[in-house]
């Protein structure tokens, strides 16, 4: 009798322990009694949500402006897409155009003027090309020479600009610019890219007169896309060097 009193008055204790609350406790229960809001529908009315402006609001008012935030979150999101659908649409617009005008020159003189024509159609100052002259035969009787960039002497920009990565964009200082636009106007700023897979076939330079037209954090794509493209086409006029 007095194990069986025991285990009654154990059993009793169990059934009347208070259940602790807390919020998995409250949203297991929310989420099992899912007619909770309906049955409830007054009180919810009334409940109040702190808010951070305005003190206590509503739980429809809290639940509509969270609705809002979500419209204005996904509305900037489709601008956003919108915006760059756009961009993207416009580059290979401008890719299409120069790959086709550079395609059809006859030569290389020809196409470096096709490549800076289609720069200030852009807004830009121009285009400049330079080959490393330990990869490309350049020297007389080459016609060609005048395109040649010593690779040693070119190191201190590439150390400083190109290191970690094929493309620059921003501005130079003025020993950059006589180094490598010797006759250069005003430059504003600069996007530089490295050409060949491995970045030591040569240079190709867009210059602007806008010293914020280039700028780190620009997209690099058209500019690579054209970096890829020039090495190929300049082998049909001059022999790499093996």
């Amino acid at each position: 009798m007095v194990v069986k009193n025991t285990r009654n008055l154990k059993s009793k204790n169990i059934q009347t322990k208070p259940l602790k609350l807390n919020d998995e406790v409250v949203s297991q229960y929310i989420i099992n009694n899912p007619d909770f809001f309906i049955r409830n529908a007054n009180q919810i009315e009334n409940l109040q949500i702190p808010h951070p402006v305005r003190g206590v609001i509503s739980l429809p008012e809290w639940h509509m402006a969270r609705q809002r935030n979500k419209i204005k979150q996904l509305e900037s999101e489709i601008t956003l897409l919108m915006e760059h659908a756009t961009a993207n649409e416009q580059l290979f617009s401008q890719l299409m155009d120069l790959q086709l005008k550079l395609i059809q020159t006859s030569d290389l003189n020809e196409l470096i003027q096709s490549l800076n024509l289609w720069a200030k159609s852009l807004g830009l100052n121009g285009a400049y090309l330079y080959l490393f002259d330990d990869k490309w035969l350049l020297s007389a009787p080459s016609n060609y020479h005048y395109l040649a960039l010593n690779s040693s002497q070119f190191d201190f920009i590439r150390v400083r600009h190109l290191q970690y990565s094929y493309q620059y964009l921003g501005s130079l200082n003025s020993t950059e610019l006589d180094f490598l636009l010797p006759e250069h106007n005003y430059v504003g700023s600069v996007a530089l890219s490295l050409l060949g897979k491995f970045g030591d076939l040569g240079l190709l330079i867009f210059t602007s007169a806008n010293p914020h037209h280039y700028h780190a954090g620009q997209g690099t794509l058209l500019l690579e896309k054209i970096s890829e493209l020039l090495p190929i086409l300049i082998e049909k006029w001059i022999m790499r060097i093996k």
